[in-house]
């Protein structure tokens, strides 16, 4: 059986893939993003620089699989950054960054990228490789200053892309969105679907059984 193995920490993707069917193993990757985009080119398109950490997320966990995950697997890693006004964001990671981003964003339109890798591995060979990298419209809505303390006193924004969630507390601050939900949370179902039929698999036969 092909096993699904994620190289992502990210609790918002494990519970899309669980909530889909997929059981998947977990292996966080240690590549250091911020080293990573400091080495690339500064007019690469948004959409290539979440591909290119996604894509360095799913070899750093390969290389550290077990004989048994390199008999028959395939490893997805994603990377979700907001790309808003010409500028990519990824997670602020402090309350000052949060409330800077949001006043950058309340009342504006930006878009959810997230890159996705998919490796398929078969007795300890890379057999293929594929990525690519969703888009989803977000219209952000225009939270009160009360309400914005709130939601960074939560800590919620701090850990997440853009400094917001669909599927969390900061979905009350989302007006609306065009695409897939999924890739805003960090997975794009649709996307996973396709990539795994390139590979030669069909996702139904990644579920999980009991």
């Amino acid at each position: 059986m092909t096993r699904f193995v994620l190289a992502s920490a990210s609790q918002g993707r494990l519970r899309v893939l669980t909530q889909a069917g997929i059981d998947p193993e977990v292996i966080v990757s240690d590549v250091d993003e911020d080293a990573l985009l400091a080495s690339l080119d500064p007019d690469l398109p948004p959409e290539a620089v979440v591909a290119k950490l996604a894509n360095a997320k799913a070899l750093s966990v390969a290389a550290t699989l077990s004989a048994e995950l390199l008999a028959d697997c395939v490893v997805l890693g994603c990377d979700s950054m907001l790309y808003l006004d010409g500028r990519l964001s990824g997670k602020p990671g402090s309350p000052e960054a949060v409330r800077s981003q949001w006043e950058s964003m309340a009342g504006s339109t930006g878009h959810l990228l997230t890159g996705h890798a998919l490796l398929r591995l078969q007795d300890g060979v890379i057999t293929h490789t594929q990525g690519d990298t969703g888009s989803t419209t977000v219209h952000f809505g225009r939270p009160s200053d009360a309400d914005l303390d709130r939601y960074i006193d939560s800590a919620e924004p701090l850990h997440v892309a853009g400094a917001f969630t669909l599927d969390g507390l900061g979905g009350w601050f989302i007006d609306k969105i065009e695409g897939d939900p999924s890739n805003v949370i960090g997975v794009s179902l649709p996307l996973v679907q396709r990539l795994v039929r390139q590979a030669g698999l069909s996702i139904t036969g990644l579920w999980a059984t009991d």
